[in-house]
């Protein structure tokens, strides 16, 4: 157990960004992230809202319940408080640690919007976070606190989004867009003026790190405006896309249950 939560340091190596190992155990997550989400979200489908709900309740509790018990080992490993300056809800997954909660206790046009939140975004998190993690998997063993609370959290919040949609909890209305904009706009800034007083890489606004974010860091030479700037403008234009396929289905969808009402009623009428 000391070697899985890190006291005195790890004595194994990391088995590697994309070796068998990381990619089994993301693998693994992933799955199960996946047929829950599914099975869940169709199975509550029908469902009152209220009952649709207890699986976000739980998903909320256990998501922030994992974060705060990795915090608190990385205290007392650490013998300082300080690594809860380096753990704030300031990356785009971990923000659901904040919109999964959000989404599962509160009501009206707050959860509304924390709803569609965590369906754009959990999912992308997810998958960044697992998969594309070469920060911790190049540098933690597998099977470690680091990687294996991390790799849960994500997980959650990919299962979290997944099941919103299944379950036909989003409601992605136009009217809620621009809360999805200002919640992101207000942690993308906590975010620069956390990485300017902690000299961190909160929301990977400074670097790649070993992530996706690498491609755009080198594309701009690692420029310190148009490098920050840019993977902004990658979360609206993400955001702006989710929404622009949502809405054109749902139009689609609206016209073809409008064709089909209509010509429901024009048979009922000829039997009259």
């Amino acid at each position: 157990m000391k070697e899985f939560f890190g006291f005195g340091g790890y004595t194994r190596e990391a088995e590697g960004f994309l070796s068998w190992q990381h990619l089994t155990f993301v693998g693994s997550l992933l799955l199960a992230m996946v047929v829950l989400a599914i099975v869940l979200g169709k199975q509550n489908q029908q469902k009152e809202e209220k009952a649709k709900n207890k699986v976000l309740i739980w998903s909320a509790l256990l998501i922030d319940g994992v974060e705060i018990l990795k915090i608190v080992m990385l205290c007392l490993r650490s013998g300082s408080s300080e690594a809860i300056l380096y753990n704030l809800p300031l990356f785009l997954c971990s923000v659901q640690l904040i919109a999964i909660p959000l989404a599962a206790f509160t009501s009206g046009r707050i959860k509304e919007a924390a709803l569609d939140f965590v369906c754009i975004f959990g999912i992308l998190g997810a998958v960044f976070g697992t998969i594309g993690a070469a920060q911790n998997y190049g540098v933690y063993p597998v099977l470690s606190l680091d990687n294996v609370a991390s790799g849960i959290t994500h997980s959650i919040s990919g299962f979290a989004s997944l099941y919103i949609m299944f379950s036909k909890m989003a409601s992605l209305k136009r009217k809620n867009i621009s809360i999805t904009f200002a919640i992101l706009g207000f942690f993308c800034v906590a975010a620069y003026v956390a990485n300017i007083i902690l000299d961190y890489n909160y929301m990977f606004l400074v670097a790649g790190d070993g992530t996706p974010y690498d491609i755009l860091y080198n594309l701009v030479g690692g420029s310190p405006v148009f490098y920050p700037l840019g993977v902004v403008a990658l979360f609206v234009l993400y955001i702006v896309v989710f929404y622009s396929v949502v809405l054109y289905f749902k139009k689609k969808k609206g016209g073809k249950d409008t064709v089909e009402k209509a010509a429901e009623e024009e048979k009922i009428k000829v039997n009259i």
